[in-house]
């Protein structure tokens, strides 16, 4: 059986490699960060970067595990990981990104309706809809169950009133997954879990400019907004539970590929640096210190593969995902902050013709890489989380 297994492995690598030799545009193989560029809130795929989304949306390798009568790839996970590995070999990127993919479509896929399947997901795999996620609030946010944004029966359809804050492209998105309050005499138990059509009267979106120079989040104000019944997941006042496990999907997508991925330091460090007579990174501390930071996004990778393998067969969100969440952000922060010590004063450029593209990028996201030891639950908030339910810690706020 495993000689068995291993052969079907080794046929699907090499239709995988046929595949992407022949439908991965060459354009794309020489810009190292045109992976990075594609996931830039806003960013509208042209030219080979349309022509690549529009292939593996029609191969459905861009959801590769997800179930193929939705468009998806329907491929095993053995095979997920091949695809992926002959994607890396020659640097592709996976088009279909946001938060359709890597948040609320796998919670709609656990708890959606068939119907509700049918109608969200397809989409999600062809990469037509973009999402935005509607959680926290100007007073509700590492006490996200305190939130007040109000969500009444109408009659035919839900009404809802408040705001939510953070609410990172919603001025790019076509619907929002959102927390709501159906129940106010109970806390967790009187939360809903909705889906609003942001393409209406009632949804007002104001971005914030962040100390990067971008707006990747918006104030949403929601004015007598209007949902369909059939579009709440989960059961009225059941909305903490499905919120849970996609805040579980959200966290190991935080500490994964976004802050960890993109082109290796190392590459970078020799364009700049130098090598020596061996062909290494001239500098040895500098070369210590950027494979220690590879060799922990590797490790951080497989730990990541571990868990999603691990969660699927258990029913209620896990706390791992807050380790995964505080590992990834510190590993991208220090892959932020070797880039510019790599780049020396030219990774210190904000516009102008002396400085690269490369080298302006990499001083912004050195900028918004802050950011990610804050949103999505804190630093702090994470460590507690692990202090206290995974380590089982008492809770040191206590008096003794």
């Amino acid at each position: 059986m495993a000689d068995s297994g291993g052969s079907a492995l080794d046929a699907f690598r090499a239709e995988a490699r046929e595949w992407l030799e022949a439908n991965y545009p060459q354009s794309l193989r020489d810009d190292p960060r045109a992976g990075e560029r594609a996931m830039v809130g806003g960013f509208k795929p042209e030219g080979d970067h349309l022509l690549w989304k529009q292939r593996m949306a029609e191969k459905g390798w861009g959801t590769p595990t997800w179930p193929k009568k939705y468009g998806a790839g329907g491929l095993s996970p053995a095979e997920a990981r091949v695809l992926q590995q002959e994607m890396d070999r020659i640097g592709a990127y996976n088009p279909m990104v946001g938060m359709g993919l890597s948040m609320f479509g796998p919670t709609l896929l656990e708890y959606g309706t068939e119907e509700q399947k049918q109608r969200h997901i397809p989409p999600i795999v062809r990469g037509e809809i973009r999402w935005c996620q509607g959680y926290s609030e100007p007073g509700a946010g590492s006490d996200l169950a305190s939130l007040t944004t109000k969500c009444e029966d109408a009659g035919d359809h839900w009404k809802i009133n408040g705001q939510k804050i953070w609410t990172s492209g919603a001025q790019y998105a076509d619907w929002c997954f959102c927390l709501v309050r159906t129940d106010t005499s109970k806390k967790h138990e009187g939360i809903s879990f909705v889906l609003i059509n942001m393409h209406q009267p009632g949804v007002e979106t104001r971005p914030i400019k962040l100390i990067a120079g971008s707006s990747p989040f918006c104030e949403t104000f929601f004015t007598d907004a209007r949902a369909e019944k059939d579009d709440m997941v989960g059961p009225l006042n059941g909305g903490w539970t499905v919120g849970k496990r996609l805040l579980q999907h959200e966290r190991s997508g935080q500490g994964g590929g976004r802050m960890t991925g993109g082109a290796k330091v190392s590459a970078i460090a020799k364009k700049y640096v130098g090598v020596d007579e061996q062909g290494r990174i001239a500098d040895s501390d500098l070369r210590m210190r950027i494979a220690q930071n590879e060799m922990d996004a590797r490790a951080h990778a497989l730990t990541i593969e571990r868990a999603r393998e691990e969660s699927k067969g258990n029913v209620n969100p896990s706390a791992a995902t807050s380790i995964m969440k505080n590992s990834g952000t510190w590993i991208g922060q220090t892959r932020a902050e070797l880039l510019l010590e790599v780049m020396g004063h030219q990774g210190l450029g904000w516009s102008g013709d002396d400085f690269s593209r490369e080298e302006i990028e990499a001083v912004r996201g050195w900028l918004s890489g802050k950011a990610w030891t804050i949103f999505g639950g804190s630093q702090e908030v994470q460590s507690n989380i692990v202090s206290k339910r995974i380590l089982g810690l008492p809770d040191t706020t206590q008096s003794s």
